[in-house]
């Protein structure tokens, strides 16, 4: 911990696991290191499922995204914990809609930083930041100085796969409370949140145990403790439900790996669309 009692920023190690680089290991990617493969292939060997979790959850995001700007006519995205950049990222699924909407990245990890802005440096509506998720308020302050968001509008916060990187002692539903707080009315949350509902407690020991010594702890949490996170928002159909259900291929997965919804913030909108 720092004096002031925060975690110390994420220093590059390519020896440790690294959340990001484990998930861009189950998409498929390339960048990663042996220890990322490695810790991969002990979760696989766990939960066969995983994988497939994770395609499914990026396909969820990219839903979501579409959703939000062709039906719901959110022109701001702010995509926390964001990850390696992969195949469909946010802006490229958002500008198929609208060539100006605005994309902000957070994410604590540096080389994600250094990934995205090498891929974001001719995009002027798109920004990437080094930022901490469990200081809202300065990360929202500092973003709107910048002005490339404009939170007095509505936005969708977006918190797909990350959340479960909070332990329980941090309260990541004050954390996302605060961000709530924040956003304008009409504005949405796009959560999805890997679960240990049906699974026996020894895989889950096993799986969890795979993350101890890696960037992140992973902590799953049930269906009632997923749904306390959208608390004073109106779920948007089909509610919270496995990824690949949410507006998807209609199936189930089990045992249930990830769970993910949107949420709506009730009240007057003063409308999606921004000025360029």
């Amino acid at each position: 911990m720092t004096a002031d009692g925060r975690p110390p920023p994420q220093r590059f190690d390519s020896s440790v696991p690294n959340a990001a680089r484990i998930y861009d290991v189950l998409l498929g990617g390339k960048d990663n290191f042996a220890a990322d493969r490695d810790a991969a292939q002990r979760l696989l060997s766990v939960m066969p499922g995983v994988g497939v979790a994770a395609r499914d959850n990026r396909a969820f995001l990219q839903r979501c995204v579409r959703f939000l700007a062709r039906e719901a006519g959110i022109r701001q995205f702010l995509d926390l914990g964001t990850g390696l950049p992969a195949c469909g990222n946010v802006h490229e699924v958002a500008h198929e809609t609208d060539a100006l909407a605005r994309v902000v990245y957070v994410d604590n990890d540096p080389m994600v930083i250094t990934h995205a802005n090498a891929l974001l440096a001719n995009a002027w509506s798109v920004q990437a930041t080094q930022a901490d998720l469990r200081y809202p308020r300065e990360l929202l302050n500092r973003l709107g100085m910048q002005e490339i968001l404009h939170l007095d509008q509505p936005l969708a916060v977006l918190m797909v796969a990350v959340l479960h990187f909070l332990r329980d002692d941090e309260n990541p539903w004050v954390i996302v409370d605060a961000y709530k707080a924040r956003m304008a009315p009409g504005s949405y949350l796009v959560i999805s949140h890997i679960t240990a509902d049906g699974i026996p407690d020894e895989e889950a020991k096993e799986a969890a145990g795979i993350y101890e010594y890696a960037s992140a702890p992973a902590v799953p949490r049930t269906e009632r403790d997923i749904t306390r996170f959208f608390g004073g928002l109106d779920m948007v159909a089909p509610g919270l439900v496995e990824v690949s259900a949410w507006r998807g291929l209609g199936r189930r997965i089990r045992p249930v790996l990830m769970y993910g919804g949107i949420g709506r913030k009730p009240g007057h909108a003063e409308g999606g669309a921004l000025a360029g």
